[in-house]
């Protein structure tokens, strides 16, 4: 072990002027006589990491390799891997993706970053281990946009995931590879990440089935997050059934997850084709005509919702004013949660649970310049809004989050869902963000305006897809109550059959 180093006494000084304080001569002296002790017994906690769930004895890992363009044509896969425990399990014979924030013991881990080059778990994630006991084979790590900062799917170190539907086109982000790889035969699911949207709109973008569940249903642990407070993991799939089933597997309480408070879960496939008879479906005006609203994703949404109701269902508009105020409570939560989350090198100092040592120190040697252009901005935005209030705008922005929360609870009084256009436009071009560092930063923001409102309340948002247009999918969303995920399974599933979306999207033939 390194010999502790007492600070000299110009050191301390300096430590307590950075923090707002002056020490006296005698308290100088004082208290360096008293480090000494102090240092040597915090000291002796740094020994050997001791994972809290290493590889299973039995598991076979194959660590492989990153893919050619001619097996990987769409760009959707960072990495073929190999790693499975069991042939029995509800997802028995069913091969898995998983984002490239999820880790997986013993397979590189970058987050679509040259930030965290060199990276290796020394653990799974939560949802892996349960995948893998559940008999799933983790088969590949999925591309993802820089840090998961965008939702345009282009600003990857990898380079831009593809659009299954024309290639011309973006996947979206961040979770792009975990939607497009679904096109690939061999790749039946896949997991994604949500912070502001980034399941839901390449699922929507793709033409697949994604997830946001309520905040804590699916554990974090062993993912990279930006904010503990809306940080979600869940499935993608071609099918809602799949989605179901996929759900099924990975939710439930996790001791190692401070995210954690109540978990419910239920039988999710049980919902899927009970139809829709009785229920009450309002279409949330706030979230049709906002800026960059597409006309034939509006006409698409509200006739697949028309198609809900001739299936049975109740439909009526609803209002939630507050639904085009959630930006600026957002971007307060991601500005000073990814800075402390940077500043504490990904540790969450408050926290119980499982703190990943290995991912600290690699970030604490990362070089900052390697950040993307969409995560400096919010590091600017959180470190300004630090220096200038101290702290009282993101303390402000999570006691808004409750009013926010209760505005859409107030309403789900006379509803069951709610309805709206997952993104307001269909994928963006690939070319969209070529115009420097304002195009490629707005261009990635401008699809979260129905998306990121749940990540900040926590409740479960399914992303469907409800028809095309220009040869390009057009999203579905509909959101429920907390922990009410089947009843949006069963209105998903009615969505697909109603408008001829039921059947899984072709496949391509994948060379891994």
């Amino acid at each position: 072990m390194t010999p502790v180093r007492v600070p000299r006494t110009s050191e301390l000084r300096k430590l307590a002027a950075a923090h707002g304080f002056r020490l006296a001569p005698e308290e100088a002296a004082a208290f360096r006589s008293l480090l000494p002790a102090l240092l040597e017994a915090v000291h002796a906690l740094d020994g050997e990491d001791v994972p809290p769930a290493p590889a299973h004895g039995r598991d076979v890992r194959r660590v492989g390799r990153r893919p050619t363009r001619a097996e990987d044509p769409l760009n959707a896969i960072v990495r073929r891997c190999s790693v499975k425990r069991t042939d029995a399990g509800p997802l028995a014979g069913k091969c898995v993706g998983v984002k490239d924030n999820v880790s997986v013991a013993g397979v590189p881990m970058t987050c679509g970053s040259r930030l965290l080059r060199g990276h290796v778990p020394d653990t799974d994630a939560t949802v892996v281990a349960r995948l893998l006991d559940a008999g799933a084979e983790i088969v590949a790590v999925l591309n993802m946009d820089d840090c998961a900062f965008s939702g345009g799917g282009d600003t990857s170190a990898y380079g831009p995931t593809l659009n299954p539907h024309d290639p011309a086109y973006l996947a979206g982000g961040s979770s792009g590879g975990s939607a497009a790889a679904l096109f690939y035969d061999d790749v039946d699911l896949t997991i994604g990440s949500d912070q502001g949207g980034s399941i839901r709109i390449p699922a929507s973008w793709c033409g697949v089935v994604g997830l946001k569940p309520t905040h804590g249903l699916v554990p974090y642990t062993g993912i990279v997050g930006i904010d503990a407070t809306i940080d979600h993991a869940g499935p993608l799939a071609r099918t809602v059934a799949e989605a179901a089933a996929l759900l099924e597997v990975i939710a439930g309480p996790d001791p190692l997850d401070p995210r954690q408070r109540e978990v419910r879960v239920a039988r999710y496939g049980d919902a899927v084709g009970r139809g829709v008879r009785g229920l009450r479906v309002g279409v949330l005006r706030e979230g049709f005509g906002g800026d960059g609203a597409e006309p034939d994703v509006e006409l698409a949404v509200r006739a697949a919702v028309d198609a809900l109701g001739r299936a049975g269902a109740t439909v009526a508009e609803v209002s939630v004013p507050a639904h085009r105020r959630a930006g600026p409570i957002a971007w307060a939560v991601l500005g000073e949660g990814l800075l402390t989350l940077l500043d504490a090198d990904g540790l969450a100092f408050g926290a119980e649970g499982f703190h990943d040592l290995r991912l600290a120190r690699t970030l604490a040697a990362a070089p900052r310049d390697e950040l993307p252009a969409t995560a400096k901005l919010a590091v600017l935005l959180g470190a300004w809004a630090r220096r200038t209030r101290r702290g009282r705008l993101y303390g402000r922005a999570q006691n808004e989050r409750r009013a926010l929360r209760a505005a859409y609870d107030a309403v789900f009084a006379d509803v069951d869902v709610l309805a709206m256009p997952t993104t307001p436009m269909k994928a963006h071009r690939r070319d969209a963000g070529r115009g420097g560092i304002h195009a490629l930063v707005t261009h990635g923001w401008n699809m979260l305006a129905n998306t990121t409102p749940f990540d900040l309340t926590g409740h479960p948002a399914l992303s469907v897809p409800c028809g095309t247009s220009h040869g390009l999918p057009v999203g579905l969303m509909l959101v429920g109550r907390a922990w009410e995920e089947a009843t949006l399974f069963a209105a998903g599933e009615a969505v697909a059959v109603a408008t001829g979306e039921a059947s899984a999207p072709a496949r391509e033939t994948s060379h891994g």
